[in-house]
């Protein structure tokens, strides 16, 4: 866990020696959990090989609540902390979480191979939140390390065993499986596809399962790696098929001896009533939108962070938030509603696609979420009516009036507050009293067209207005201006 750009996956990859094929969508950012498992040591040597299996956490603040999940359904947490940066705000989160959670800590702290790191520094602002490390005579472990070069990585290894073997973790293969769901989603070919971390037991292909949201028989079982496996053992991650929905991120994953015994499981969670349809007050305005993700994280991600958003002036009514691609079912709700659909990281399909450039329905895909949540507020401001704006430059007293004609007069004064300009509009005070309002159509100083005139300096003024301007009278000089609406 740590911080946006810490180098928690890099680490990872150095740690499995593996690395991508391809670019990722906003560069390292993961937007998913992902766990990965690495084998240690030798089977034929007395103690046997040791399995460490790792959740990787994002970092981006948006993902607070996945970040979250990870502290829960982890024995150990790695606080990796980017030994330039020092501690940033999702670091201090990560520490909050972990702390939650009442997980062992290591601390590491990357990319000291680069020059200009100061460890102390580092291990100081860990000190400030509440990290004392061992060797400022605290008691979390904590390593150097560099993802680029390999430095220290065996040693955190080392470290992660250790405590794992000081805290007694153990899982039993002959109870009854149970796991967590860490991601979810559809695939438009083989149906809901869960993620699933065990926490005891075994699991195995074949075994009939529910969640509160979902239930089945696993068809199909693959390790993290894709590869096909018959059983998982405690703290296996494995990817299941099988199931009749899309299970939610976060629910207990438990093996049942049949399907009725399943379905009874599934009716002793309480329904939670979700209201849809907020009631816009005066004033207020709606945007419906119908939310696509590829996964259950990325909605909850999602959610998250669009309750952040400031909904006094625009409301945002989600009319639907599901898994897969847009489709053609999509399409007719928002063409209904006049509703947006927002796609995150997911593909629009042949038939949808058609209504869409048809009926020229509103459909706005990105693959990063600081775009999609950008898009979202782009769109909410868009709808809001522009706001009128008065800026006021200054104030003049009227010395003298020289002509009148109907609604026009040649008046002089001189400017006690401000500077004015030529083209303002114009509010007239008698008596601390505003009694009326008007334009200015020319300026002048020392008998001649000026664009502005200072604190102190006596002008002539063409004056246009609802209302005649007598000796005495205070005019305030403004301008008004149509401002975009923001939240």
């Amino acid at each position: 866990m740590g911080h946006v750009d810490s180098g928690k996956t890099s680490l990872l990859l150095a740690i499995r020696k593996m690395q991508f094929t391809g670019a990722k969508p906003g560069g390292a950012i993961t937007q998913h959990i992902g766990a990965y498992q690495i084998n240690l040591g030798n089977p034929s040597a007395s103690s046997g090989q040791r399995k460490i299996t790792f959740l990787d956490t994002p970092g981006h603040e948006a993902f607070s609540a996945m970040r979250n999940r990870g502290a829960k359904v982890a024995d150990i947490a790695v606080l990796v902390v980017d030994g330039l940066e020092g501690v940033k705000p999702q670091t201090k989160e990560a520490i909050l979480n972990i702390k939650a959670a009442d997980i062992s800590m290591i601390v590491a702290i990357n990319k000291t191979d680069k020059p200009g790191i100061i460890v102390e520094k580092v291990k100081a602002g860990l000190a400030k939140e509440g990290v004392l490390v061992e060797s400022m005579g605290g008691q979390t472990p904590s390593c150097n390390v560099s993802a680029k070069t390999g430095q220290g990585i065996n040693e955190l290894l080392d470290m992660i065993t250790l405590v794992g073997d000081m805290a007694d973790l153990k899982g039993d293969t002959s109870n009854q499986a149970e796991g967590v769901i860490i991601e979810s989603f559809l695939d438009s070919k083989r149906g809901p596809i869960a993620t699933v971390l065990v926490s005891d037991g075994t699991l195995s292909l074949g075994d009939t399962v529910a969640t509160f949201s979902s239930l089945g028989k696993i068809k199909n079982m693959v390790d993290f790696q894709g590869v096909p496996v018959e059983k998982a053992l405690p703290s296996d991650p494995v990817v299941i098929m099988g199931l009749d929905n899309v299970p939610k991120v976060g629910e207990t994953l438990k093996v049942f001896s049949d399907l009725d015994q399943a379905k009874a499981y599934l009716k002793a969670e309480p329904k939670k009533e979700i209201i849809l349809n907020p009631v816009a007050k005066e004033g207020q305005k709606v945007l419906n939108l119908i939310l696509k993700s590829d996964v259950v994280g990325s909605i909850e991600a999602i959610y998250e962070v669009l309750k952040e958003i400031p909904q006094e002036r625009v409301i945002l009514n989600i009319l639907k938030s599901d898994v897969g691609e847009i489709n053609e079912t999509d399409v007719k709700l928002a063409k209904s509603t006049r509703a947006i659909i927002f796609g995150f990281r997911v593909k629009i399909n042949s038939i949808a696609k058609q209504i869409i450039e048809r009926d020229k329905i509103k459909v706005i895909t990105f693959n990063v979420i600081y775009d999609f949540i950008t898009g979202v507020r782009n769109f909410m401001e868009r709808i809001m009516s522009p706001e009128d704006v008065r800026t006021d430059l200054g104030k003049i007293k009227i010395l003298a009036v020289f002509l009148a004609e109907k609604n026009r007069q040649i008046i002089g004064g001189k400017v006690i507050f401000g500077e004015i300009k030529r083209g303002g509009s114009i509010e007239v005070q008698r008596n601390e009293e505003v009694v009326g309002k008007g334009r200015m159509i020319n300026l002048q100083k020392n008998k001649k067209d000026a664009d502005k005139v200072s604190k102190g300096e006596e002008c002539g003024i063409l004056y246009e207005g609802n209302v005649k301007i007598e000796e005495g009278d205070i005019l305030t000089i403004y301008l008004e201006s149509k401002v975009k609406g923001e939240l």
